[in-house]
């Protein structure tokens, strides 16, 4: 009997789950010891650790990250849990588990399990979004992950945002030590932060704006439709450039609902061959008939989706 364990290290969490095959034996969380490599490195052991004991075996071990690992030093890069960024992760968990480990974006982990047999089976072309405490993506092309030369397939939320509009530009100040990125926009703090930016010292989390807006809330709903808008526009980006027959969204803010609706209508607005001459340069609304084929979907295996990928790094 092979089994698997696969790692989600997430910023706010690292879940673990164990695999036999494709069946579920365990799953395990710890809240993540944000700034602290080595209590990382414990809690990573640990969940391995605390798996193994209740399914009775060794497995092997993936392990998706919120970044890559550089091709020529194999060390963390682009990653927005900073502390992880530079360390020789793979080598220090080998060496803490005693084993091989594999280690690959969680995006992409989230995006070859979607991919696979979730939202995006039987799809050519997916493109896998997260959309949490940090904006990141995968690309899937005929069943293979694609990860390429610089290992930075993907990383939509680092490019800006698109067709920026008054306030916009030059943007929030990221991690990665530019302004403006997709990420500053449609990440949770994010979202929270428009909010906080139009209206001082409302600070609400997603779940809370989403709550609020429900109930009539004008400023919450405003910070809606404006992340409506710039997910459109960001979403229109990757389309006009690999034209996905699917897009799934994973992570906190895939759980708003009305996302599904509202932004393949507005993506029509700005992607390109759906907006006719006459309306070209300022969009206000897609051209009658105007169709995009692509469709929006929520991940089939919602949050398990990122963890179920890692540990398909191995195969079965």
């Amino acid at each position: 009997m092979s089994f698997r364990i696969g790692i989600d290290l997430g910023g706010t969490k690292i879940e673990a789950i164990a695999l036999d095959g494709s069946r579920e034996l365990a799953r395990h969380r710890v809240a993540t010891p944000r700034d602290d490599y080595d209590a990382t490195l414990d809690a990573i052991a640990d969940l391995v650790g605390v798996l193994e004991g209740r399914i009775g075996g060794a497995a092997t071990v993936g392990v998706g990250i919120p970044g890559t690992l550089a091709p020529d030093t194999s060390l963390v890069k682009n990653a927005n849990s900073t502390w992880l960024i530079g360390r020789p992760l793979r080598a220090d968990l080998e060496a803490r588990l005693a084993r091989p480990v594999r280690i690959a974006n969680d995006a992409n982990c989230f995006a070859a399990s979607e991919a696979a047999d979730g939202a995006g089976a039987g799809a050519d072309v997916v493109f896998g979004v997260i959309v949490g405490t940090g904006t990141g993506a995968g690309v899937v092309v005929h069943g293979r992950v694609l990860t390429g030369a610089n290992a930075v397939a993907g990383e939509w939320g680092h490019n800006p945002l698109p067709w920026p509009g008054s306030g916009e530009w030059p943007g929030p100040a990221c991690y990665c030590g530019r302004t403006g990125c997709v990420e500053t926009f449609l990440s949770g703090p994010g979202l929270s932060r428009d909010l906080a930016a139009r209206r001082a010292g409302r600070i609400l989390e997603p779940s809370e704006i989403l709550a609020h807006a429900g109930n009539g809330d004008a400023d919450a709903e405003a910070a809606l439709v404006r992340y409506e808008d710039r997910m459109a526009r960001a979403l229109a980006g990757v389309i006009n450039v690999i034209d996905p027959d699917v897009i799934v969204l994973g992570g906190g803010l895939s759980n708003i609902d009305r996302l599904y609706e509202r932004v393949p209508r507005l993506w029509a607005r700005y992607v390109f061959g759906a907006v006719s001459e006459t309306r070209r340069g300022a969009p206000s609304g897609p051209p009658e008939g105007a169709i995009v084929r692509t469709r929006l979907l929520r991940a089939a295996h919602g949050d398990s989706s990122g963890v179920r990928g890692a540990a398909w790094l191995w195969p079965a």
